[in-house]
């Protein structure tokens, strides 16, 4: 599970990286990444019922993003709010395939150390 602090939960923290972050989007997921004056790295997660009309399922794609992140927190740079929205067909894709494609988008947003 992702630490309390490294978590984005406030709709005004969602609405500033939409408004001011630069986003990028590769397969299924779209992230949108923004600095933040914290020096710390909070992420938010997106799941909407496009994805799934069943809970479980996007409750399930919310868990593997948080996961992934979660492994990834100490070679993310600090100082960075950020939202993965995932999109329609990700349910399909496995565990290691959406790491790839994770990996994939921090390389170009340059937000791993």
């Amino acid at each position: 599970m992702l630490p309390k602090e490294n978590r984005l939960k406030k709709k005004r923290d969602f609405e500033q990286v939409f408004k001011r972050g630069i986003g990028l989007k590769e397969d299924f997921l779209f992230l949108k990444i923004k600095k933040n004056n914290f020096g710390k790295k909070r992420f938010g997660f997106i799941v909407s019922q496009k994805v799934s009309k069943k809970a479980i399922l996007r409750n399930r794609i919310k868990r593997k993003l948080r996961e992934i992140i979660r492994e990834k927190l100490p070679s993310i740079k600090p100082g960075i709010d950020g939202v993965l929205v995932a999109q329609p067909g990700l349910e399909k894709k496995d565990f290691s395939e959406i790491k790839e494609t994770i990996n994939s988008l921090f390389k170009r947003a340059k937000v791993c150390q």
